[in-house]
């Protein structure tokens, strides 16, 4: 079933199978071409929120909006990464997620394979969640998994590199 992409990302397109699956922390830059962001992804909310500036794009949140995106074109699998540095200081409420949906497709009976990165308060470490369900309609008979990490590192200090690798096989 294929998913859209959504949220902040960048996207790579494989250009040859050789040491293929990458191993984890792999950079895709010597086996993948870079999309520019208009030539495979759409708006969907917050246009004021998103400046693209030669092959990255950046999203904010506000008071007064938020910003978010999709491909143009679904993928049945893929390697998708995202470059994310979160906020700073008391963000509890907040969720920065990067996430891979076929929503609009199957509106009320999607799949989901996502990163979410739960606010915090001060003092505590942010927290990533990640999700991978089937199914999903909202009354609670899902199939999926849920898994919390608490971060053992600062992801506020400097951008760090955020990977789904998902094959016919398996989701990494």
């Amino acid at each position: 079933m294929p998913l859209f992409l959504s949220l902040l990302l960048i996207l790579w397109f494989p250009s040859t199978n050789a040491d293929w699956p990458p191993s984890l922390g792999y950079w895709p830059s010597s086996k993948f071409r870079p999309m520019s962001f208009y030539s495979g992804f759409r708006n969907l909310w917050g246009p004021n929120h998103q400046s693209v500036d030669q092959s990255s794009l950046t999203i904010w949140l506000d008071r007064t909006s938020e910003s978010g995106f999709k491909s143009i074109r679904p993928f049945h699998s893929g390697y998708f990464g995202a470059s994310i540095k979160l906020q700073f200081g008391y963000t509890a409420g907040v969720i920065t997620d990067f996430y891979l949906s076929n929503n609009e497709v199957h509106p009320g009976f999607h799949d989901e394979v996502d990163m979410e990165f739960l606010g915090t308060t001060f003092g505590k470490p942010y927290t990533l969640q990640t999700n991978v369900y089937i199914r999903g309609n909202g009354d609670g008979k899902i199939i999926g998994r849920e898994m919390k990490f608490h971060l053992w590192f600062d992801p506020t200090i400097d951008f760090h590199y955020y990977t789904i690798l998902w094959s016919l096989k398996e989701i990494v």
